[in-house]
């Protein structure tokens, strides 16, 4: 249905789907698959709708970021992907129901809302004849990701996603991690949680059955993974919970 709206108000938009797999509700989840594809997206107009606050007081934004803008809810789904894409150079708030579908419905903001006025830009009007500017300063967006050491010397970091072949996608980077290219490693979940052996490697191919691997992702960043298994059910974690990672054996506390 969103897809029609737009075509139906925008007859040459291309439509290209990022994704529908980002787990219901986990705004979070959903601004770091934007972030993350961000590097890659053509410019345009993107269309990101994660909404758990639908029909509620969230605002509604245009984040013009040039040769690319963003519409969605204000949630702290956009402006991480915002930064990627050279930053934000107007925000708006999009309050003018003319742009919208006559009597939009309080649960279906994509189709109703978000997606003409997506179709809207594409046709060139200009983002603040939707509603007025807004300070950028002030949108919601999540905390910075955590990236650091523990006293041990160890890389602290975040779980940033998990997609759907259970591979945990980290805050931190190849140069963030101690140590050598290769080599065993410690994996630490949480506060007081278990250490897990694990080896440094360039792609699923090289690990054994069962065994975790910490390689570098399509991303540029550092992921746990296990080849053809769900390495986010072993370790139990999910998107902002907090990882060690350091020699093995590990530095007893």
């Amino acid at each position: 249905m969103v897809h029609s709206v737009v075509l139906s108000l925008c007859r040459r938009a291309r439509i290209i789907d990022l994704s529908h797999e980002v787990p219901a509700h986990d705004v979070r989840a959903g601004a770091a698959m934007l972030r993350r594809a961000a590097p890659y997206l053509v410019p345009g107009v993107i269309l990101a709708v994660v909404d758990p606050g639908v029909g509620g007081k969230r605002r509604r934004v245009v984040l013009d970021c040039g040769r690319w803008q963003l519409v969605g809810p204000d949630n702290g789904l956009l402006v991480a992907a915002a930064g990627m894409l050279g930053g934000i150079r107007r925000a708006v708030e999009a309050t003018d129901p003319g742009w919208w579908l006559p009597r939009p419905a309080m649960t279906f903001d994509g189709r109703d809302i978000f997606g003409p006025l997506a179709a809207h830009l594409c046709l060139g009007v200009d983002a603040e004849r939707l509603g007025p500017r807004i300070d950028p300063g002030g949108l919601e967006r999540f905390p910075d990701p955590v990236v650091g050491r523990t006293a041990e010397g160890a890389l602290l970091c975040e779980v940033d996603s998990v997609d759907r072949f259970g591979n945990v996608g980290l805050t931190a980077r190849p140069p963030d991690l101690p140590g050598s290219e290769t080599g065993e490693l410690s994996v630490r979940t949480g506060a007081g949680g278990t250490n897990h052996p694990a080896r440094r490697v360039m792609s699923l191919a090289e690990l054994g059955a069962d065994e975790l691997g910490v390689l570098t992702d399509s991303t540029g960043h550092l992921a746990l993974v296990l080849d053809r298994a769900q390495a986010a059910t072993r370790l139990a974690v999910s998107p902002g919970d907090r990882i060690e990672i350091g020699p093995w054996p590990p530095v007893s506390r």
